[in-house]
């Protein structure tokens, strides 16, 4: 396993991230693929095995039982101080008002119930899952800023916004003394590139290290284009993000992959671990050979032809329901 520094910080993380929304009591969310407790914790454990130590949660993810099933394997399969475990707050976690949201309310009991299920006393990278509209900015970076004083986070993390509402609460952060996010979870992947527009430039220049989710976009990058899955057939967040897949670069990620001699995912992963603000992409593992292919685009180094092939073929995408 590689690793290396999360952003400006003197965290070491690995340089792939185990995504755990796929681990979760199955009828306590609503993704039909989420793993129960059993199937779970091989995955976890194997990945510990190959080095990874860097998880990524939600509260929201399967009703909190993932969290739950994240924690308890992490406590059987490995130290808690070599662990980087991330978890998120925003998404309602249950019904009635200051159920989710930014709120300093909502902010201060979540992370409680998080550490609860996680079964620790602190998480390494506490996340907002998305920025708050309807709640002041000072109001939300006060209060994390406060469970980070707590000793409750080492780092704060946020994801998938503008990049004016994450330059806001940077700034008003360092306006008033108190903690900055030190990474950025978003989406980016080969057929969907928007990013490199406004927010990956922003966090290459301020050192904020940037952990994708969906770096194989939903899988599309690593299956012919007429094969379906459970997953692809259900995700009705997948249908709304992906609506008019580029087919030209999925077939060139499946030629560069068989002139390699490796897999289609680690092609993707190369692609997406090469930009200079990427620290560790965020990878979700329900098959043995997913994390193999994960572990193997490590050393893929695609050349300059190699990277005008995957890259010529994009046209501006419809950016998602943020």
């Amino acid at each position: 396993m590689q690793y290396t520094k999360l952003g400006s910080t003197g965290l070491d993380v690995s340089r792939i991230c185990l995504g755990c929304m796929s681990y979760g009591v199955p009828e306590r969310g609503t993704h039909a693929w989420t793993m129960g407790e059993d199937e779970s914790r091989p995955f976890i454990q194997r990945a510990i095995d190959v080095g990874i130590n860097f998880f990524d949660t939600a509260n929201s993810y399967s009703d909190g039982t993932s969290e739950e099933i994240v924690g308890r394997a992490l406590r059987d399969f490995a130290r808690r101080e070599e662990i980087v475990l991330a978890t998120k707050v925003f998404f309602p976690t249950r019904r009635g008002p200051n159920s989710g949201g930014l709120s300093r309310k909502a902010i201060m009991h979540e992370i409680d119930a998080s550490l609860r299920r996680l079964g620790t006393e602190y998480v390494d990278l506490y996340q907002i899952h998305r920025f708050d509209p309807h709640t002041p900015v000072e109001e939300t970076m006060d209060a994390l800023h406060d469970v980070v004083k707590a000793g409750k986070a080492r780092y704060l993390g946020a994801s998938s916004m503008w990049a004016w509402q994450f330059s806001k609460l940077q700034y008003t952060a360092e306006l008033h003394g108190w903690t900055k996010f030190v990474t950025m979870q978003n989406q980016y992947n080969l057929i969907y590139r928007e990013e490199e527009r406004e927010m990956l430039p922003l966090c290459l220049d301020q050192g904020v290290g940037v952990i994708p989710w969906s770096p194989l976009a939903r899988g599309k990058l690593t299956r012919d284009l007429d094969a379906t899955t459970t997953r692809l057939e259900t995700d009705e967040y997948g249908k709304r993000i992906y609506t008019a897949a580029n087919t030209e670069i999925i077939e060139q990620v499946a030629q560069i992959a068989a002139e390699r001699g490796v897999s289609r995912a680690a092609v993707g992963l190369a692609w997406v671990s090469r930009h200079p603000a990427v620290a560790a992409p965020i990878v979700g593992f329900t098959k043995p050979h997913h994390l193999d292919d994960a572990v193997a685009s490590l050393d893929v180094h695609l050349t300059d032809d190699e990277v005008a092939r995957l890259e010529a073929p994009y046209t501006p995408q419809p950016v998602p329901p943020i």
